[in-house]
């Protein structure tokens, strides 16, 4: 099977890595040709594709408005991997955080943003430690330690999360409960700390969970969204930029979904199964590899990209370099959906298997993400 290769674009992991060398911090580079600045905001909205804001720019007037390109973030085009992106300038061939859920030898399937046993099984905070899980510095505490102000503003819920300490350490965090005062913390960030500041917003990613992203009340939360940038571009200090980025994109799955769990025939020889809906890592038996490849693929026919696990690493799916720290965190057979199609499991996985909307797969709607620059 020919695989795609991803976007050819900038990787989402070079964000974060261009503003510190704008703000004078040692041995990064300016790979995205950012203008001068003393300090700067990174926006990261969950779920906000490039297909996505330009179909629907009507609704966001201000961030429409603002110096535009996209960006591709990389296999598997979810949260996890995204911030893990933001949080340490890498691939995640590198970062290791290949996943919603991946397997941990040694531990089992971890789903990563509630840091358990997956599916359903038990907290694993006192078990897995974030900083092996996810050992690399992060841009954040190479910040600091070049005396750069590191700064997270992100739902105060998180504060404590294994996922923040696994991505981003190192840094101050501003817990926020809603977009009024996520706004008003990162002005007063900019405002008295020049530096580096990173903040998120998640609502726009559950409304396309739940009604589909493009639904009217996806574009409801979308026009607030534009608020909030327009709200920060108005109030940026002098010298300061704002860049709003995104994770990944989404689609809407369709009826080609099939229940992977209700489908006994790609049960065979497989020993785990990680990853989401549209993106999955299939762990297998001792020497099964070929025989559960041959049948995913089979089954699944066109619908999705099923290929092992050396050829989605040299495919590029990965970023240039996997590690050999990461490379058995990804699925013996990974498997890729094409167009709506999903790879449910209805009884292992029964909230995420009902949601409308998902991502993760290499299609363009879910690669790209916007970055649209402000400067003051």
């Amino acid at each position: 099977m020919d695989l795609p290769t991803l976007p050819d674009r900038p990787h989402l992991a070079e964000v974060v890595p261009s503003v510190l060398a704008v703000l004078g911090v040692p041995r990064f580079e300016n790979t995205l040709d950012l203008p001068p600045a003393t300090g700067a905001c990174v926006l990261l909205v969950d779920g906000l594709g490039w297909e996505l804001l330009e179909d629907h720019a009507a609704d966001a007037p201000v961030l429409s408005s603002l110096k535009r390109s996209s960006l591709r973030v990389g296999y598997p085009a979810t949260t996890v991997a995204g911030l893990a992106a933001i949080g340490t300038g890498l691939a995640s061939g590198e970062h290791g955080m290949t996943g919603y859920t991946f397997e941990m030898p040694g531990v089992g399937v971890l789903n990563a943003l509630r840091w358990r046993r997956h599916p359903g099984g038990p907290d694993l905070t006192g078990q897995l430690a974030p900083e092996d899980v996810q050992p690399l510095p992060t841009t954040f505490s190479t910040a600091a330690d070049a005396g750069v102000h590191a700064c997270v503003v992100s739902e105060a819920q998180f504060a404590q999360s294994p996922l923040t300490r696994a991505v981003q350490r190192g840094s101050r965090y501003v817990g926020v409960h809603a977009l009024g005062d996520l706004a008003a913390s990162v002005l007063s960030v900019l405002r008295e700390s020049p530096g580096f500041c990173y903040a998120y917003h998640s609502q726009l990613d559950l409304m396309g969970h739940l009604y589909g992203p493009g639904s009217p009340a996806w574009r409801q939360q979308l026009r607030q969204v534009d608020r909030l940038v327009e709200a920060l571009v108005e109030g940026l200090p002098a010298g300061r930029m704002l860049l709003v980025v995104a994770d990944h994109g989404m689609v809407t799955v369709d009826g080609t979904a099939v229940d992977l769990d209700a489908m006994p025939g790609l049960t065979g020889g497989v020993r785990e199964i990680g990853g989401e809906v549209r993106a999955r890592h299939v762990y297998t038996v001792p020497g099964a590899e070929g025989d559960v490849l041959a049948a995913w693929r089979a089954a699944l026919g066109e619908h999705a990209w099923v290929a092992g696990r050396e050829e989605a690493i040299a495919a590029g799916w990965f970023g240039p370099r996997v590690s050999d720290r990461v490379r058995p965190r990804i699925g013996d057979v990974v498997a890729a959906a094409r167009d709506g199609f999903g790879m449910l499991r209805r009884q292992a996985e029964p909230m995420e298997s009902a949601l409308v909307g998902q991502h993760g797969s290499v299609t363009t709607a879910e690669q790209l993400v916007p970055l649209a620059i402000s400067c003051r």
